[in-house]
């Protein structure tokens, strides 16, 4: 009588049907290797480039002219904003997918890469949509319940939001914001590439994006920190940092798709 062998358990990582199977795994370092190459594609189309960056700062301009005087809902705006980022940055997407075919990088191309897959982004930009009106609401929620001093102006915000003062609602905001912002960076980390290069429905696009990050969990970590520190300088900078900040992520978003995903015949 031959002993049983023993029942093993399926590795998700090992199963060609799984997301996982299609993601590489990263070192740690990998982030700053994509910034460094988001950094090249901004010098070989610089124009093209900053075109992006500066309306991204031209919407941050404009939120705080039409809703400066409605603090709470500008903070949501914000933070809205950079939730629907990676769909914004489509075009720098393409810019640099000029560049890595060998052609010259050209702005006019770029603004129509969308049709390529106008119905799965019509979708991810729906869900993306739908996040960032939950996250209005809860906005607006957590201001009404933990600012207890009454609502800041936009000159004293800043100034007690540094000095920690109303630590209850600083903390409540942070925690609430980081579970929205978790969330759409995991559904989109890669997605949007993934749509625009290879004509991907929106739904395995967005489970490819949960799975570069499953898979990648302290490399994608560190990319996130990146994003929000970059960010956050645009921001402080009255959105001037945004023209030079934002090309550097789009651009490196697109070198993060290509060395997390793949090539097609494992993932199509």
């Amino acid at each position: 009588m031959t002993p049983s062998q023993p029942e093993t358990t399926p590795d998700l990582h090992d199963n060609p049907a799984s997301p996982l199977a299609a993601i590489n795994p990263v070192p740690v370092g990998a982030p700053f290797t994509w910034l460094a190459r988001g950094v090249a594609d901004l010098r070989a189309a610089p124009a093209a480039s900053l075109f992006y960056g500066a309306a991204f700062a031209v919407m941050g301009w404009l939120i705080v002219f039409f809703y400066g005087h409605a603090y709470s809902l500008t903070v949501a705006l914000m933070g809205g904003f950079m939730l629907l980022g990676p769909g914004l940055a489509m075009g720098l997407y393409g810019l640099s997918r000029q560049r890595e075919n060998g052609e010259i990088p050209r702005l006019l191309p770029s603004l129509t890469i969308w049709r390529s897959n106008l119905s799965n982004l019509g979708i991810f930009a729906l869900v993306t949509g739908v996040v960032l009106l939950i996250w209005a609401r809860a906005s607006l929620v957590v201001f009404a319940v933990f600012y207890t001093s009454g609502l800041p102006s936009t000159d004293d915000f800043l100034r007690e939001l540094l000095a920690f003062e109303n630590a209850e609602f600083v903390i409540a905001y942070l925690v609430i914001g980081s579970g929205f912002a978790a969330f759409i960076f995991s559904i989109s980390a890669v997605a949007v590439p993934l749509m625009l290069d290879r004509d991907k429905d929106a739904v395995s696009a967005m489970l490819l994006s949960l799975a570069a990050v499953a898979k990648n969990p302290l490399p994608m970590l560190v990319w996130a920190i990146l994003i929000v520190t970059l960010a956050g300088i645009g921001f402080a900078t009255a959105f001037i940092g945004l023209i030079v900040m934002i090309p550097i992520l789009g651009h490196a978003t697109w070198h993060a798709y290509r060395a997390l995903v793949q090539p097609g015949d494992k993932t199509d």
